[in-house]
């Protein structure tokens, strides 16, 4: 991973972002997708299913199809400059997210058999996304999806080209569905509860980015995916814009919480900054500061 020292000075792109979880014999387990290795944004790294806020997720005929009116959905991202329309766009972009990067199809009734094949024929023949859900008569279910957290890119962005003002859900990946990467902007999709993941990190095995690192810290406290859901549904969304600072020529992203974060509460457990170190971030104390 090579840092980036240029400053950007464009606003942030407004984007979702889903944490997939499931609970097996070996625990909560969290979806992770690898990116494609020649990718603008994080090549080669593992993320969680996301991208940018579309004109079509805010179209009015896709609102007409959530469960949930707009302006519900602004006060559940507990956002109170938002424009609702905007804020009901972002749910649509997370669904339409996990479908388009691991074909999993959120927010339909438990009652309703998935058409993911009959969804995937219509989008492949150039219908767009409200086109697609009216002609196959789907909802969407904007209840199961909780907003988890809110990351924003500083203008001094550490691994990135680009800033993004991301809204992170959580939810639970429907029992009758297979993940599966679209051999396009990922080339694997991996299952892994959030210690192992952050274990083959700390290994060199996988490379992960700051977002991800803190989160499946926050995650590996939680022993259940009902434990993670309650815990968001408890809160509103924390708001995280990392500061960066370089000390002694090593580039450090320090959180809420950090003594050299604006903000004093912290936002999440874990340790509160990482540094820049052979090529990637990772935390001052080591693994044990991720996974205990």
């Amino acid at each position: 991973m090579e840092l980036n020292n240029e400053t950007i000075t464009s606003p942030p792109l407004d984007s979702a972002s889903v944490v997939l979880l499931r609970d097996t014999a070996q625990g909560m387990q969290v979806l992770l997708l690898r990116r494609h290795q020649a990718s603008s944004v994080l090549g080669g790294a593992y993320v969680f299913p996301g991208g940018k806020l579309d004109p079509d997720d805010q179209h009015p005929s896709v609102l007409t199809l959530l469960s949930q009116d707009a302006e519900t959905l602004k006060n559940r991202l507990a956002e109170p400059a938002l424009r609702p329309e905007k804020a009901a766009g972002l749910f649509v972009a997370a669904i339409r997210e996990a479908f388009e990067e691991c074909r999993i199809l959120l927010g339909q009734p438990k009652r309703h058999s998935q058409p993911i094949e009959a969804l995937q024929l219509a989008l492949a023949n150039a219908q767009s996304w409200p086109q697609a859900f009216q002609a196959l008569s789907l909802q969407m279910n904007t209840h199961d999806l909780v907003p988890w957290t809110r990351w924003i890119t500083p203008k001094q962005a550490s691994v990135t080209h680009k800033r993004f003002d991301t809204r992170f859900f959580i939810t639970r990946v429907p029992e009758d569905q297979t993940a599966a990467h679209d051999n396009h902007e990922a080339t694997e999709t991996l299952w892994t509860t959030p210690r192992e993941a952050l274990v083959r990190y700390w290994d060199r095995d996988i490379e992960l980015a700051p977002p991800q690192i803190m989160s499946l810290a926050h995650l590996a406290r939680h022993p259940s995916t009902q434990s993670a859901l309650a815990e968001a549904q408890s809160r509103p969304p924390p708001v995280v814009e990392p500061e960066p600072f370089d000390q002694d020529g090593i580039r450090t992203i320090c959180y809420p919480g950090d003594p050299r974060h604006s903000v004093l509460q912290a936002a999440f457990p874990g340790p509160s900054r990482l540094l820049f170190k052979n090529k990637r971030f990772e935390p001052e104390m080591g693994l044990s500061v991720l996974i205990d």
